[in-house]
């Protein structure tokens, strides 16, 4: 409800990022809700990766400046999807898997699309630092934590899964709690 106060008022970025936390907020509840009617929710983790690249693609392409980012961005972008596009035309029941391809090439030109921005940020004004900064953090941690998630689960160790998983909540309640640091900046009028 947050982000949608200062909706109207701020810039593309801001509703592009608004937009994405409404995409993720849904994903989530859809997830809950296919879990308490006894159903895999494993589906909708694609929803998530997915979305959450495209939009926060255009998240940080709206932020750059620079011509050459914003090409790396537009050409990430369609080779990602492409990629997926193929990967899921080829063979639809990869679907209902966990897939780590997945996972990587949709976290890693998020990592390097904020890390463009920080960098941008050493001359500018501090705009999405702190959601930046937790965005890395989660993603970082995130990948590293699904990366291994799948060698626990080959491995049939439950209770290492229920901690590493634990350990992917942790990281998406930080990166909230960044969020919502950095909005107070967004949200609230500076004074002069």
């Amino acid at each position: 409800m947050l982000l949608l106060k200062g909706f109207s008022s701020k810039g593309k970025p801001f509703k592009i990022f608004t937009l994405y936390c409404l995409a993720m907020l849904t994903v989530q509840l859809a997830s809950i809700i296919v879990v308490r009617m006894n159903f895999e929710n494993l589906f909708l983790s694609h929803f998530y990766f997915g979305l959450q690249f495209l939009i926060l693609s255009f998240f940080y392409y709206y932020l750059m400046k620079d011509h050459f980012q914003r090409k790396i961005i537009k050409i990430s972008l369609i080779v990602c999807l492409a990629a997926l596009g193929i990967q899921y035309a080829l063979d639809w029941s990869l679907f209902f898997k966990f897939s780590l391809l997945e996972i990587f090439i949709t976290s890693l030109p998020l990592i390097i699309f904020a890390t463009f921005h920080l960098y941008n940020l050493l001359n500018e004004e501090k705009k999405y630092y702190y959601i930046t900064t937790g965005l890395l953090i989660y993603l970082f941690g995130s990948t590293i934590v699904f990366l291994t998630a799948n060698l626990l689960i080959s491995l049939k160790s439950r209770i290492a899964f229920e901690q590493i998983y634990n350990l992917n909540v942790y990281l998406y309640v930080v990166y909230q709690l960044f969020i919502l640091y950095d909005l107070r900046f967004v949200l609230v009028p500076k004074k002069v």
